[in-house]
């Protein structure tokens, strides 16, 4: 399978190309990877890559031992995994997107930035006002199929771990889920800090939960803390900081 055959489009070689250089092309990336989640995985775990990509987490999950599941709704994206793991039986790909409710949505695309291709409209508009977001343009949007985290893991189990990165849908994801999750992470964007506030909330309301950040691309946590340590650690972040993810351990119901 040739680059321009998997694309179909050459107005989308320079983003697809893009992706792979940040997220495939590092040196070194993919072992910082798999040190910083193998306090999270082991050998066996059953792993959710929601927002797979180009998959660079679920090979670095794969490599640790653990199956993963990966939710991709771009298709091109979708392709290029069936394509990366197709001698990796322990990886499944599922093309589609999640939300609360099982169905069918418009998915927003970036075919410059397709790392930002989302289904939140209010995420958005909110973003584009953000420093750093203002270039982002989307000029399409594609009917992509939705599943909820509940079927998920009626199909598949419940995972160790689950990594949620939805450009902001990651509150709607997570109000797909009726059961606590051992371990999850999240993306948050300190530009729109209501969408992480929601899935704290969300959580709280499953269980109990301890969290740490990891600012940006560094693979590095800050200290645990309880959810009104959180919140108001999100609160005083600069509106141009960039996006990271935060990171729970269920610590009881």
């Amino acid at each position: 399978m040739t680059l321009a055959g998997l694309l179909g489009e050459p107005a989308a070689i320079w983003g697809f190309a893009r992706s792979l250089m940040i997220y495939l092309g590092r040196p070194g990336r993919a072992a910082a990877e798999r040190r910083f989640y193998r306090q999270f995985v082991g050998p066996g775990d059953l792993v959710f890559d929601i927002g797979a990509h180009v998959g660079n987490r679920s090979r670095s999950l794969q490599a640790l031992g653990a199956r993963v599941v990966a939710v991709e709704p771009q298709p091109r994206f979708a392709a290029w995994l069936d394509w990366l793991f197709r001698a990796q039986p322990q990886v499944t790909v599922h093309r589609c997107a999640l939300s609360a409710q099982a169905g069918s949505a418009r998915l927003a695309l970036s075919r410059r930035h397709p790392t930002l291709a989302t289904l939140d409209r209010s995420w958005q508009s909110q973003v584009a006002m953000v420093p750093g977001f203002s270039h982002v343009r989307w000029e399409s949007d594609l009917e992509v199929p939705v599943e909820t985290l509940d079927r998920l893991i009626a199909r598949h189990g419940m995972p160790a771990f689950c990594k949620i990165d939805v450009e902001g849908h990651e509150a709607e994801v997570l109000s797909g889920l009726s059961a606590a999750l051992p371990a999850l992470s999240f993306e948050y964007t300190p530009g729109v800090p209501e969408t992480a506030f929601a899935c704290i909330g969300r959580l709280e309301r499953l269980g109990r939960y301890r969290y740490a950040a990891s600012p940006g691309e560094t693979l590095e946590l800050g200290a645990w803390s309880d959810a009104g340590e959180l919140r108001a650690w999100l609160a005083a972040r600069e509106r141009s900081e960039c996006s990271g993810d935060i990171y729970a351990l269920l610590e009881g119901p």
